[in-house]
């Protein structure tokens, strides 16, 4: 093709409404876009009132009235003029934002791409004063209008005159729906206002401010629906500069997909891979394959320490120790789920004064605590790695090596009784015994279909699948015998070279003492080539390789890598699976509640290792309703 010579063109400034344009570009992709400003600067002006109304999903119209500060007369084409705000008056506010806004191009970039009309009010003001401009130009001067105090800003025909950027839009339903989700991340960050939205002249949200504890669970439950409200803990925790508080949903209610998370910094809702992945790790050990966890979640910082204006929309924030924030949110959320176990009434975050000590052999006679059992654990481990390594092809050359496991034990006999620990008291409940004695999962009765173990406790009916406790059970108990072993690393016959480019083999040099911590030692011998000497034991059998691959590409893009150690559990929960209860097996009474009290202490007791609940319950009234008693 032939290339067309050009004429030199001039360099030269662009004209106010060019500007406005450009920008508005950035700001303004939608209703739901300026909707989101809007009512940022509202919450930034005092506002404990919010009215929206909107109509044909924003397209033709949308209206923001507040109760806010206002703003004088003298000030309202200011207002309108690029990057005039009240918010930042230094360059080192830049750097500490505390509000929402704090650019000024917001109304001047709507105000470019549509008719705007600006009404507002202060305090000691006579009357209220009204402005408009369209398509970037003023159309009238600041002149009187009734008001009270607040304002109001009416946005008509969004991108009237760029027909252009007006064809990208979808359907009215659409842009109705993003709209609404703006209005429910504002509902969700600031409680103490009171928010109304009408469409078409049909109001569709409505909230009331939210000052105590039941009224913002209330409030949770009207954004975020009932089913997630029943099922869902709230927390709270701090530290010197960071706090993280919010409810997170139950693992039991995962969703198909992430419409149902909310994460705000500093009252601002943000996306953020970084705090994504920090969940995602959290949950990863109790949730089903391919689910998403819901969560509602307010994280603090102090200002100083992220920087907000790294995106046009401020939907993004940059973290200035994000690996600290990461680790923060993984270590709190995980907790959090830790503890939820049938005995907690409440969750609340382990201290150093409630943590509990780990179970001795001695306090749980014949229980997974025992020497006893422990030996026998660790037999079935190794049986276990035997059989995996029998089933999985070598990669490597080490398949002709010993494996000589850190689990070292005698034998089980899968066919004796199982012994889960002492009830520590009658396992039989008697008449006359009173409610407030029996255990939160209660006495067993029976077992159905050599499956479920059918119990009876305070409420009434609690049915638990015996393979997925005692399988949950197992796999807590070899997490932390690996914990307390630390990892064995074995050495290989044949040491494994593997090409890799420069970057990688700058971040396996750097991160040598991490892959050593988790049982590798890597050397690197040249410009873009690494040896591997040694491995974990658990992992043998594993595809070093691209384990090896994965986890450096991982420490090159965040810092850190979670490969490695997945890895090593994902085996751990096979061994689990195929070390614990099978189906059909007859448990005596005395072995169903020693299962059940296991449960009851055991962390993350409520699924099993793949993400399936253990355990439900049924209350008496529901029972009742079955029956039609009491009617």
């Amino acid at each position: 093709m032939k290339h067309t010579q050009t004429q030199r063109r001039e360099i030269r400034p662009l004209d106010d409404k060019l500007i406005n344009q450009i920008a508005a570009g950035e700001v303004v992709e939608r209703p739901a876009s300026l909707l989101k400003e809007l009512l940022e600067n509202s919450i930034d002006g005092g506002s404990s009132r919010i009215e929206i109304q909107a109509e044909r999903g924003g397209l033709k119209r949308i209206l923001v009235k507040d109760n806010g500060f206002g703003i004088p007369k003298d000030q309202l084409a200011l207002a309108l003029s690029r990057h005039a705000t009240s918010k930042l008056t230094a360059i080192e506010d830049l750097f500490s934002v505390g509000t929402l806004g704090f650019r000024g191009e917001a109304l001047p970039s709507i105000a470019a791409v549509s008719r705007l009309t600006l009404q507002s009010k202060v305090a000691g003001q006579d009357s209220g004063y009204e402005i408009s401009i369209h398509g970037g130009k003023p159309a009238s001067s600041p002149k009187p209008t009734p008001h009270h105090q607040g304002t109001t800003v009416e946005v008509e025909d969004l991108f009237y005159n760029t027909p252009a950027r007006r064809k990208f839009l979808r359907t009215e339903k659409t842009e109705l729906n993003h709209c609404d989700r703006v209005i429910r991340k504002i509902a969700l960050s600031h409680f103490d206002v009171e928010i109304s939205f009408t469409h078409d002249g049909k109001r569709s949200f409505h909230v009331l401010p939210a000052v105590n504890e039941i009224q913002r669970e209330k409030r949770i439950a009207s954004i975020c629906g009932k089913p997630f409200a029943s099922q869902c803990i709230h927390f709270e925790d701090d530290v010197e500069v960071m706090s993280l508080s919010g409810w997170m949903g139950l693992p039991v209610f995962s969703r198909s997909q992430r419409d149902l998370q909310y994460f705000f910094v500093n009252g601002r809702a943000v996306s953020d891979n970084l705090v994504a992945h920090a969940v995602r790790r959290a949950y990863s050990d109790v949730l089903y394959h391919g689910r998403h966890p819901a969560f509602v979640l307010f994280f603090t910082i102090d200002p100083s320490l992220v920087d907000v204006n790294v995106h046009p929309a401020k939907s993004e924030v940059r973290f200035r120790e994000s690996r600290a924030v990461h680790d923060y949110i993984y270590r709190t959320l995980h907790r959090t789920i830790a503890q939820l176990t049938p005995e907690s009434s409440e969750v609340r975050l382990p201290t150093p004064k409630n943590i509990p000590p780990p179970t001795s052999g001695t306090s749980r006679p014949g229980g997974y605590g025992s020497a006893a059992t422990q030996q026998n654990i660790k037999m079935l481990v190794r049986e276990q790695l035997q059989t995996y390594q029998a089933m999985t092809p070598a990669t490597h050359g080490s398949h002709e090596q010993p494996l000589q496991s850190h689990f070292d034990g005698g034998g089980i006999n899968p066919k004796t009784p199982l012994k889960f620990g002492s009830t520590q008291r009658s396992d039989a409940r008697h008449d006359d015994q009173d409610d407030q004695d029996i255990p939160p999962l209660g006495y067993a009765v029976a077992q159905l279909k050599g499956v479920y173990i059918l119990a009876e406790n305070r409420e009434g009916l609690i049915m638990v699948d015996m393979h997925a406790a005692h399988e949950r059970i197992t796999y807590e108990m070899l997490k932390r015998q690996m914990d307390e072993n630390q990892i064995n690393s074995q050495p290989l016959l044949v040491p494994l070279q593997i090409n890799v480019s420069n970057i990688e083999a700058d971040a396996a040099e750097s991160f040598s003492a991490q892959f050593k911590d988790l049982g590798f030692e890597i050397d690197r011998i040249g410009e873009q080539k690494i040896v591997v000497r040694s491995v974990p034991e658990l992992l043998i059998r594993a595809d070093i390789e691209r384990l090896i691959r994965d986890a450096l590409a991982d420490l090159i893009e965040h810092g850190s890598s979670d490969r490695i150690a997945d890895a090593q559990l994902e085996i751990l929960s096979s061994v689990a699976c195929h070390g614990c209860i099978r189906a059909n097996r007859k448990l005596e009474i005395e072995e169903m509640n020693a299962l059940l009290r296991q449960m009851e202490t055991v962390e993350r007791s409520g699924q099993c290792n793949h993400g399936r609940p253990t355990w439900m319950s049924v209350s008496l009234s529901e029972i009742d309703k079955w029956f039609m008693r009491g009617r």
